[in-house]
Parts: C-alpha cells; structure tokens; sequence
C-alpha cells in the first residue's frame, strides 16, 4: 500500500501477485478471518448467530445470502447516525452511491478507508502487468474523470460515488504520482462542478501537455468516445484559446479558470500545428495519436455494457492498443486485467484473493428448467450452494458473493461471470451479464450481450448509407396484447428512406435467437417489434438526468434495459422519438 510517494517496480509487484495467487484457497480464509476478526462485534454478525466465529463453515452456516434489499435497513441506519458497530467494527468513514442506471437511482453502499487501500492495490496491480506489455515512460495520463455531486446524510457522512471518494483521497495522489502517471488537470478542473466545462477543460490540459500525454483513460470507455465525439464540435474553440492564451467565457466557473490560468500560455505554433492536424483528418480516424502521438494505449473498462462503444474507440484510437481496466462495482473489486494485450472483447480478470471473501453460485441457464418471476419479470436462474475461490470450474458460469471489509457479507452483487481458466490457484473470469437485466416477456431470455448482437447485426444495414449508432436502449413494452419489444436507436442522421430503417427493424426481430423468443413470436405470444429512432442529444439528456441524481460521468452506463424501475428515462425516451418502425419479419 502507499501511504507516501515510492519508487514503482512492476516486477516487485508481480512477484508479490504470483506469490499471493500460489495458494488462494488459504489467502481466502486469511482474508475472511481477518474481516469476521475486524468486525466481531458488528450487530449485524451477532444477530446472525456467528458469535466471533471467523472459520469458513460457521460463517456459511449462521450467515444468510444477501442483496442490497436485505442489508439496506443497516445501511440506511449507519447514514442516519447511528455510529455504533452496526456492520463493521469501526463506524464506516463514508457512503458511497451506485450510478444508479440498473435500479433508476443510485442506492447507498458501506465506504471506508479499507476500499481505498484495495483500491490501490489493484491500480498497481493491473498497471504492473500494462507496463510489461506495453511500457509508458515517465509522462501524463489524460483522464477523463470527474467528481459527481457530494452530500452529508442525516447522520453526517459525506455522499458521493466510490470514484469520487477515491479521487479525493491522498493515497490516489500519491499512487498515481509513483506509477509516473500525473493526470494533465488539475484538481480544479476534476471536482468542477459542471461537468461540461471540466470536459472542455480536460480537453485543453491534454492538448497543452500534448507530447507528455502517454496514457489515455476514463473509468469508462463511453466517456473517452464521448469526449472525441465533443472534440469534434470544439476543436477550433480549443484552438484559438491556446493561440490567444485565454479561456473560453464557455468556462465560468472562477476557481476553474483560475487554475486553468496557471497552465495555460499563448502559444500560436500549436494552435497552427493542431487546426492543420484536425483539417487534414479523413473521417476523424486515428484523431488520438494524431494529437497526442506518444501515447502508449487507451485505458478503461470496456467490456459489458461498454462493448458497443469499441468500434468508434477503435477509430478514434487508430492503431493505438486498447486496455480494459480491471473488474469491480460500487460495492468493491473483484479481479486485475493480467493479460492487457487481449482485446476488450476476450478480456479476463484473474481475482486478488486478499481483496474480499468470494464465493461463487453455480448457474444454470437452461430456459426449460429455469423458474420465472413475474414481478420482476425475468428468469431467475437455477441455483446451487455456493463454492469457494478456488472450487470454480473452468468453463462454467456463477453469481458472484462478496464477503467485504467494509460491511458486505455474502452479499449477492447480481455479475454473472464465467471461468475462463486459472492464474496459478486464483480463476481468471470473464464477465457475462447482470442476471437482473434480461429483455423478457414470455418465455425469451436474452441479455444485454444477445441485444448488443442483434444491435450490431441490424446496423451493419446503417453503414452502407454512411450513417452512425450513437447509442441504443430497448424496453419490454407491455401495454399491448401480446407485449412486445421496443429498441431505441439514436442516429448521427435521419435516413434517406424509409427503406433502409425498415430492413435494420426486420433484421433486429430476427436477431434475436434466443429459442424462447423465437418460439414465441412464431405462435404471436410476443409482438411485432418496434424500432424507435431518437431525437439527436436523447442519450445526452438521460445522461444529465443521472447526473442530476449525483453520478459521475466517469461512472455513468447507458441502460440498455429500461422498465419500471427506470420511468423517468423511460419518459425521456419516449418523448423523443422522431420517427418508429414496426417488424414484418414474422409476417
């Protein structure tokens, strides 16, 4: 851990991961000793029955599954003040808020100084294994992060996401500075409180530094597409501000300008070098080497529901390498990207086995054995006890459970995740779905992977007319007898003919394969789908609705699922729809 500013080795820091990884099964019971030692006496334990027991068979035996639902009651108790061992042995020092766009707003989550360690201890984790494949020297990273919305509770704890709770913590600062990885902002311009002038700004400081800038990276890849989409609308602003040396009036905010102020310098050769560079570029391909051309690679999470961000990313990057960040939640990580030259589609994550208590729930995704709740309307998987860390088998798919030093325990994060092999004793995994998100009405079953293929399958038609998907959603629409599905696409332009759109609904009905819905649009059980195509800036406006909720737009996912739980963006959606096209494609 780095309480102060030490030298980076990364093969040290390899050797204590392979010495770590040796022998995970006895790490795990170390680890979950240590959190039942910790918090012996936290009332949520002792109600349990464990009585100070710290073994892994007293703690399976006394202590329940859980979900947020079943721990939020201790939650909430802890945010309205009550200060004593509620879920830990020491009072939590903060909260943190999830992003909000699985449940429609952002739930409470236990944060202390412990998460912040861990979290450190996975940046250099997953940096060591980067900077063996692909080396960054000395330099600055251009990230696009932002703070979100801090509040105090009723009991007086600070509020804010588990992004933002990190960054404003020293052992960030000081992390970054021994990875040799200064970001190009100042604190100013990343805790601004608008998040569009902090992304003009992040935009500035990157171009300012430009031959300094050897990473590029964002919690999130929609973020780092999203700010080159915005380049491309600002870019001869960004260039007469660096020319003339003074700040657009698009920035008021004052302490942003001031600390803008003390970077930036007149300074025409760049602007002229720049305005040149964005004139002569074909399409926008390569824009990020183009402009920062010692940048090693892009970094951030790309896999799940950033996956449809890849093919504009990929254009923006040129041939610049693309490195998913490591796998984790609001509720706390889970495993490092030890193989970073995998492409973001094949990614896979070896889990830290001293960083939480995991235990894994075999899953069966058979639709004829499965179950079906109707009220939250989606399958619910066939189940059994859950394995050890080490217990995991190669191949096959589970729910993870996590067992946290801030106050989770077995505590059921919803990830489905498949084994993919073994990093010496600890399972390298890759992540599947959130098994609470499935496009459903009857007896279909497809997740947010089968909507992205389909998505993708029926865009192919959209390029042949040189037109873009921006972003998509879809909905179970049930107010019509036989419910049917609804897909939202936002385009960079209205299509010439109709045609065309009619060919990308009909090729979305038929790209869902999933037997279940196959079977049921064949028998008129499910509807004719519908393709909605967007107003441009939907996705712009869901976006600032989260982030009036108080996420970050570093932590931001566009939903690709939206039901009840989601009404207002549900609105939004609906109330901005242009044009709407319905499936011939089952007669």
């Amino acid at each position: 851990m780095l309480d102060t500013v030490e030298e980076f080795n990364h093969n040290n820091v390899i050797e204590e991961f392979d010495a770590l990884t040796k022998d995970a099964g006895k790490v795990q019971k170390e680890t979950l000793r240590r959190i039942l030692e910790e918090n012996s006496k936290a009332e949520y334990l002792l109600q349990c029955g464990l009585d100070g027991r710290t073994d892994p068979e007293s703690f399976k035996k006394c202590i329940p599954l859980a979900d947020h639902k079943d721990l939020e009651p201790y939650i909430q108790r802890i945010a309205d003040g009550d200060t004593g061992p509620v879920l830990t042995g020491k009072p939590l020092t903060a909260i943190s808020l999830s992003s909000g766009t699985t449940q429609g707003k952002p739930k409470f989550v236990p944060f202390n100084n412990e998460l912040v360690k861990i979290t450190m201890q996975m940046y250099r984790t997953s940096f060591a294994f980067r900077n063996r494949e692909i080396p960054a020297g000395k330099g600055r990273a251009l990230q696009f992060i932002y703070s979100s919305k801090q509040f105090k509770t009723k009991g007086g704890l600070s509020a804010s996401t588990a992004t933002t709770n990190i960054y404003r913590s020293t052992e960030f600062k000081n992390t970054m500075k021994a990875l040799k990885s200064q970001c190009c902002s100042p604190d100013e311009v990343i805790f601004g409180p608008d998040f569009h002038e902090s992304l003009y700004c992040h935009l500035l400081c990157g171009l300012i530094y430009r031959d300094e800038v050897q990473i590029v990276s964002s919690t999130f890849a929609h973020s780092i597409v999203h700010a080159f989409r915005e380049f491309e609308e600002v870019w001869e602003d960004l260039c007469s501000d660096i020319r003339a040396g003074v700040l657009s009036d698009r920035v008021t905010t004052p302490s942003v300008r001031i600390a803008i102020s003390r970077i930036l310098r007149p300074n025409p050769e760049l602007a002229d070098l720049l305005h040149d560079t964005c004139s002569n570029l074909s399409n926008w391909y390569g824009l990020i080497p183009e402009l920062f051309p010692n940048a090693k690679y892009i970094y951030g999470i790309m896999t799940g529901t950033m996956l449809p961000y890849l093919k504009k990313l990929r254009h923006y990057a040129g041939k610049l390498p693309l490195c998913s960040a490591d796998y984790g939640s609001s509720e706390g990580w889970i495993a490092a990207n030890v193989n970073p030259r995998l492409p973001p589609e094949s990614a896979t994550f070896a889990v830290l086995p001293d960083i939480a208590y995991f235990e894994f729930m075999p899953l069966s995704g058979d639709v004829e054995n499965a179950g079906f709740d109707s009220t939250a309307a989606n399958f619910v998987y066939v189940e059994a006890e859950p394995v050890g860390l080490t217990e995991v088998k190669i191949g096959e798919e589970y729910e993870i459970i996590l067992t946290t030093y801030a106050g989770l325990y077995r505590y059921r994060l919803g990830d489905v995740v498949k084994v993919t092999g073994f990093y010496n004793s600890t399972p390298e995994l890759q992540f599947i779905c959130r098994r609470s998100l499935l496009l459903t009405i009857n007896i279909d079953k497809n997740t947010e992977k089968d909507l992205q293929i389909a998505v993708e399958a029926a865009s192919q038609r959209l390029m042949e007319e040189k037109i873009e998907l921006i972003d998509y959603s879809s909905h179970a629409d049930m107010t019509t007898d036989p419910g049917h599905y609804v897909i939202f696409w936002e385009l960079s332009r209205e299509a010439d003919d109709d045609e065309v759109m009619n060919e990308c609904c009909n090729c979305l009905d038929k790209s869902f394969v999933d037997a279940g819905y196959i079977g049921s649009r064949k028998v008129k059980a499910i509807g004719d789908l519908e393709l909605r195509i967007l107003k441009r800036g939907t996705f712009h406006k869901i976006l600032d609705h989260y982030l009036g909720l108080g996420a970050a737009v570093s932590q931001f996912k566009t939903p690709r699922f939206v039901g009840p739980m989601n009404n207002t963006v549900l609105q939004i959606l609906c109330n901005n729809v242009a044009k709407s096209y319905v499936s011939t494609a089952y007669g």
